[in-house]
């Protein structure tokens, strides 16, 4: 059987043949769809030690133990660990020497008579390259999109299938595991938003670049990792969190961009909404910002999420395109407001109506998805540097039909000046700072933050192009 071209019977066909690979199958809330395509492919009995589907909360508990949550990552690291551990209990003497053993798990909320949401599932495999090695570990989160649940449970069955097959056969290339994961499915049925490898088996894998490989090859369109490079899903960060994002390519950061970020912080703590809670503030690349020529240079992405690493901040990887689209992705974790700090000339690019002609609403179809209830956009002026003018949302020139409009934003406060900007900072661009470093022009140390010169320096970023 050639391997590019397996589907889901050949997959769990292979396992099944395959005798040095020895495991239990533990799912909970979708039925036990991925154990029941190794039986119905035949030759279940070389693989499978046992399933368990602990349906039952106290059952699960007394098995597993406690859990706020029974739909989430610490249940199944919960599920892996214990059936990984019983198994290598009960198994690893008489047949250790010539096995390789795994668990599997998933813990899924499909639609139903109670539940009519959209289904969501965390899916895991602790599994042994070779006999008695220290296992390794992948574990993904899923959006179930299917409107039926028998459907969803069919798209767990296959993935999980996908899963464990990629552990075993194309643990070798990550990127290309990466891809399998979608074999026999689509976009509109699934999406993988979330992935994590561990182990002696990947020990050479950057989760922060694993996030970004969803996004990349199409599995998801944003992925989100914290300021330690661990990948989560959005409602584990921005679940009734309030939100500021700040979007750009950062190559480099510089001092206006952690300007324009502290002064829209300011602001937006000063928003009756937010009550004084302090928001979660996220950074965003979108995949058309981290190219470098046509291409997506990954060590260059890697440099500049270390550069961001400096300010503490979670880093969000997106295909979003226009902003609306972002909050729309926000709005599903968070009913909380969401501010977004950018620069003059965005928003300049926003209000171009020539950006939505494919849009049936155009230019006020993009504004009412982006400026829903509860989103602000806080702007940062811009400075010509012809007539050395600072021009603000005031003084911003629009198109004469849109004038109207325009003045609607401002008086209704859905666009809002940065106020106490450092004006100094105005005449400062990454391009400028990237040239003059180039260029041996120590000046472009006062043009970004401390910290972001200290990585540039260490790692001798940008030195030619």
């Amino acid at each position: 059987m050639n391997a590019e071209k397996l589907n889901t019977d050949q997959k769990a066909l292979q396992i099944n043949v395959d005798r040095a690979k020895y495991g239990t199958f533990a799912e909970i809330g979708a039925g036990q769809e991925v154990a029941r395509w190794f039986f119905r492919v035949g030759g279940a009995a070389g693989t499978v030690a046992k399933t368990i589907s602990a349906y039952d909360m106290t059952v699960s508990d007394a098995i597993y133990g406690p859990a706020e949550r029974y739909v989430s990552r610490q249940r199944l690291q919960a599920m892996v660990n214990y059936e990984y551990d019983l198994l290598i209990q009960r198994l690893d003497q008489p047949r250790g020497d010539k096995t390789t053993f795994f668990s599997f798990a998933n813990t899924v909320a499909t639609r139903s008579f109670t539940r009519n949401e959209e289904g969501h599932g965390w899916l895991g495999i602790r599994f042994q390259i070779h006999p008695r090695q220290r296992p390794s570990e992948i574990i993904i989160h899923v959006r179930m999109l299917d409107a039926e649940t028998v459907r969803e449970q069919e798209a767990i069955g296959i993935v999980g299938v996908n899963l464990i097959h990629a552990a075993f056969y194309r643990n070798a290339g990550p990127v290309e595991l990466i891809g399998s994961l979608m074999d026999g499915l689509t976009r509109q049925r699934l999406e993988v938003d979330m992935i994590r490898f561990s182990g002696p088996a990947f020990a050479a894998v950057d989760n922060r670049l694993m996030a970004l490989q969803l996004v990349e090859q199409g599995l998801t369109d944003a992925a989100l990792f914290t300021a330690e490079g661990e990948s989560v899903i959005p409602s584990e960060m921005l679940y009734k969190k309030p939100v500021l994002v700040e979007r750009g390519s950062f190559r480099p950061l510089t001092n206006p961009m952690l300007d324009m970020l502290e002064r829209a912080h300011e602001q937006f703590m000063q928003e009756k909404a937010l009550a004084g809670e302090v928001p979660v503030t996220l950074m965003e690349m979108t995949l058309r910002q981290l190219q470098v020529g046509d291409v997506i240079d990954h060590g260059d992405f890697l440099d500049r999420v270390d550069m961001l690493g400096t300010l503490k901040k979670p880093v969000l990887i997106s295909n979003f395109r226009r902003y609306h689209r972002l909050v729309q992705y926000l709005s599903r974790h968070t009913q909380k407001m969401i501010g977004l700090p950018l620069g003059l000339a965005r928003l300049r690019d926003i209000l171009d109506e020539k950006f939505y002609t494919d849009l049936e609403g155009g230019l006020l179809e993009s504004l009412g998805q982006l400026l829903r209830s509860g989103v602000k956009l806080y702007i940062y002026p811009w400075l010509n540097r012809e007539t050395g003018q600072i021009v603000t949302l005031e003084s911003l020139e629009v198109a004469p039909n849109l004038r109207h409009l325009y003045a609607h934003l401002v008086e209704n406060h859905f666009v809002e000046d940065i106020r106490n900007f450092n004006a100094g900072y105005l005449a400062v661009s990454s391009a400028g700072v990237i040239e003059k470093l180039q260029a041996g022009d120590a000046a472009w140390e006062g043009e970004v933050p401390a910290p972001v010169a200290a990585v540039i320096k260490a790692k001798k970023l940008f030195a030619r192009e």
